[in-house]
């Protein structure tokens, strides 16, 4: 099975643990993700199984969506609700222009500083593994993109809000330096990531109907019980044009040869096709209309 499967993480699993649970129901070892997502939040979790694991080089800096809430009233070390309490609490009310007024300072290229539990590395061990043993943890500020950062409404002490951000962000980092702005502490408590590149919650599916599906299917043909639930090969990386290469050329692309595609003398990658669904390779511009291709996945 090649292909790329979005799963709705639940809460309370890491990435790698959704991992496994996958490779267990499709009965496939390779199995990869496009990218973490913090225990504690849930939604999009885009997975590549068999050769397109190989597209996740692609992936590396993916523009990514988010819904939440921030607490204010105390911050934790985690900077989310799996925290242990940096402060006692404090009475907050907020107020709904105060705080539309405070995302706005966040919007833009800024300067982040990252939780001390995160998967930044100091030295080449993970910031996370150092805190976990009490152990000082010095990171450095990073430049992120908050392209856009919404407050929904505010309930007493928590703020609804809608994000986009660019790769690398964390809307920890956001909700706990929000709380220090107000004087008062905040932490995230609660993240349903909603869209990673071009994959979208709507498109999701749970461990449990994956499970399902597993169950009603066809022991003879794996790759037939799971077809619907894999994403359309012509929908990856759309920012691609895509190509259906004859015989001639799908030879020449298993070989490692170079192809003439005259129809996209300006693109700097295309997708190329042996069919309507197999992927066969992405091909990058070395010269003119003359694409070499870059991975070949069937």
């Amino acid at each position: 099975m090649n292909g790329v499967l979005i799963i709705d993480k639940p809460g309370g699993f890491t990435s790698h643990d959704v991992v496994n649970r996958v490779r267990r129901i499709l009965n496939q070892r390779s199995v990869g993700h496009l990218g973490t997502l913090d225990p504690l939040a849930t939604g999009v979790l885009p997975l590549v199984t068999g050769n397109l694991t190989r597209l996740a080089q692609f992936y590396t800096t993916s523009e990514k969506c988010y819904q939440g809430v921030i607490r204010f009233g105390f911050a934790t070390d985690t900077y989310d609700a799996e925290g242990e309490p940096a402060a006692p609490r404090q009475p907050v009310t907020l107020n709904l222009d105060q705080v539309v007024a405070l995302a706005a300072a966040f919007r833009g290229v800024i300067e982040q500083m990252p939780p001390p539990f995160s998967a930044k590395k100091i030295h080449g061990v993970p910031a996370y593994k150092l805190a976990r043993k009490k152990k000082e943890v010095v990171l450095q500020a990073v430049q992120v993109e908050i392209k856009e950062f919404e407050i929904l409404g505010v309930d007493a002490d928590r703020a609804r809000f809608r994000a986009r951000v660019a790769s690398g962000t964390y809307m920890r980092s956001v909700a706990h330096e929000m709380g220090q702005r107000l004087g008062c502490g905040a932490h995230l408590e609660s993240l349903r990531r909603t869209a990673v590149a071009e994959f979208m919650i709507a498109d999701a599916h749970t461990l449990e109907q994956l499970e399902e599906t597993a169950r009603a299917g066809r022991a003879d043909d794996p790759s037939a019980t799971f077809e619907e639930c894999f994403v359309h090969p012509r929908l990856l990386l759309p920012q691609f044009p895509s190509v259906t290469a004859d015989e001639a050329n799908v030879a020449r692309i298993r070989a490692g040869r170079p192809v003439n595609l005259p129809e996209f003398s300006r693109a700097p990658q295309v997708k190329i096709f042996s069919s309507q669904k197999d992927l066969l390779a992405i091909a990058t511009r070395v010269a003119g209309t003359l694409f070499h291709p870059k991975i070949v996945l069937v």
